[in-house]
């Protein structure tokens, strides 16, 4: 404990270095991910194809990813870009196919009905498509945000600065305290962003928590009457 309160400043300091790398990483993915995926999805006879390379992105090693980057991109090797750029490749791999399948699980009645009331294409995506499929795309992010967060110790490998120099100096050092501390606060910093995910879902799709909620409550009126009869003579 003696380390973590000496080292406080330097603990804080990793964190936002940390934040300032992943949180760029993961708005860049669904501003990127979401077009994408809906355009992806319009292409009917080789959506599969595309979609298994898009997917193929995450399977890529993160470390020989960030070394690859620099050469592609001009920068130095301990450019935080290289990182940023990185992680963004990695969420739009796992969003893309999030957006497909989430506009896909659309009931196709629902948008005959708003293309009969005179929707236009993009009215239609705005104002009908997109918000039904929000708590999909919500449940997406969270994901990406989580792995997000975690990936980016592994810039630390090549001296990027984030919590994960707190893992290789801790271990290079031999301090136990600097490894848990950049183990807890990398956790921290992932329920921290994945929570204002959630926050941002529940004040824009606010329909979406009523929903849950009305069908809980449907849930618990079932099971109620279904025990009052079995317990009736």
């Amino acid at each position: 404990m003696n380390w973590v309160r000496d080292n406080a400043d330097l603990i804080v300091e990793r964190t936002l270095q940390h934040a300032t790398i992943a949180v760029p990483a993961i708005v860049l993915c669904l501003v990127i991910a979401v077009p994408l995926g809906c355009g992806v999805r319009r292409l009917r006879g080789s959506r599969g194809v595309i979609l298994a390379a898009v997917g193929l992105l995450y399977a890529i090693p993160s470390l020989p990813l960030f070394i690859a980057l620099p050469a592609l991109l001009g920068t130095g090797l301990r450019d935080p870009i290289n990182v940023v750029v990185a992680l963004t490749l990695y969420g739009i791999a796992l969003m893309v196919r999030v957006t497909v399948d989430a506009l896909d699980g659309i009931d196709h009645d629902v948008v005959m009905a708003a293309t009969a009331v005179g929707f236009s294409p993009w009215a239609r995506f705005w104002r009908v498509q997109l918000p039904l499929a929000g708590p999909v795309l919500v449940s997406g992010m969270r994901v990406v945000a989580v792995s997000t967060v975690s990936l980016t110790t592994v810039g630390a490998v090549l001296g990027v600065k984030s919590l994960g120099l707190l893992f290789t100096d801790g271990i290079q050092r031999n301090i136990p305290e600097e490894i848990i501390s950049g183990i807890v606060m990398t956790m921290a910093l992932a329920i921290a962003i994945d929570m204002c995910v959630v926050l941002a879902g529940r004040l824009l799709l606010p329909w979406a928590t009523t929903t849950r909620r009305t069908t809980k409550a449907a849930g618990r009126r079932l099971r109620t009457e279904a025990s009052s009869l079995a317990g009736a003579p």
